[in-house]
């Protein structure tokens, strides 16, 4: 945080003294490779990969860290080095309205949209449920791919999205068991966020549902196995006393976690599932293509 003394990784403490021009650059260096290594990221995700001590150029984990990291990813998106589409910011959003000039252009311009389902022949209903919007800017693609729903909690959830969500499960999963896997983080506060989702929605779901809650990240032992940055409790905090060190979601690499989930939302899956859904799409975007020629034709 502003004002607090200099950290220190291991044997070696992490600059607090203004950079110089060779180290600003070797820490440009360092953002361009992770993410050219793996994209897209988000700001925090970038932040914790650079407070790695093992780095030639590491910065502080603070306040003050991540506002460095930050104006670096600026200047080099702004200078080309960095394409933006290579940072995620799934905090904020526009909201549109689509509009069509005709039949034809709806038909054409919708047809990406189509996607058969993957999940008609598999044993399980899945979706993901997230602490924030910035992890869910990480996994969103995967998630629209692999077709499960994506909920970014933000925090301890209301009870009405935790209403509207259940009802939606009721209507949707067909009599299969239900699987959530959960992302976020590990502290006092964030180990009970998941409980209090999970907790709301058994309260709304049909008896009949057959419900797992899975946390798939971040758990005690991803920190030691990922060896996740990590920082003391708060002083005066009184949940969750048996967590001595706490670890945002966004430590873990973005790569890592991606692997993670999709690794276990595809256990879910029929082998081919994905296979089998994406020649559908192919031959049902084939159709509506056709459609839009047939609306031209009309309209000529």
């Amino acid at each position: 945080m502003p004002g607090s003394r200099p950290q220190s990784y291991g044997a070696r403490p992490i600059k607090r003294r203004r950079r110089t021009n060779a180290e600003i650059e070797q820490l440009e260096n360092q953002l361009v490779a992770v993410l050219r290594e793996d994209h897209p990221q988000s700001v925090r995700h970038c932040f914790y990969r650079m407070t790695n001590p093992r780095l030639s150029e590491p910065v502080e984990k603070s306040e003050r860290g991540y506002r460095h990291v930050q104006d670096r990813l600026t200047k080099l998106r702004r200078d080309g080095r960095v394409p933006y589409g290579w940072i995620t910011d799934a905090t904020r959003r526009g909201y549109f309205t689509d509009t069509f000039i005709d039949a034809e252009d709806f038909l054409r311009r919708m047809n990406h949209l189509y996607r058969a389902n993957p999940w008609q022949r598999s044993d399980f209903y899945c979706e993901v449920w997230v602490e924030s919007r910035s992890i869910a800017g990480i996994v969103q693609h995967d998630c629209q791919e692999l077709a499960v729903s994506l909920y970014p909690a933000g925090g301890f959830s209301s009870i009405s999205f935790a209403f509207e969500a259940a009802e939606y499960i009721n209507a949707e999963s067909d009599g299969r068991p239900v699987v959530i896997f959960y992302i976020g983080d590990y502290d006092p506060a964030g180990v009970l966020i998941d409980q209090s989702i999970e907790a709301e929605l058994r309260r709304h779901l049909n008896d009949d549902i057959d419900l797992t809650f899975e946390r798939i990240g971040i758990t005690a032992e991803q920190i030691e196995q990922y060896d996740l940055p990590r920082k003391p409790r708060k002083e005066g905090d009184r949940r969750s006393l048996h967590i001595e060190q706490t670890v945002e979601a966004e430590a873990m690499p973005a790569g890592v976690m991606r692997g993670l989930l999709r690794d276990a939302i595809e256990s879910l899956l029929p082998p081919d599932a994905l296979a089998v859904a994406k020649a559908a799409e192919h031959s049902e975007r084939m159709f509506l293509g056709g459609l839009a020629s047939m609306a031209q034709g009309r309209g000529e």
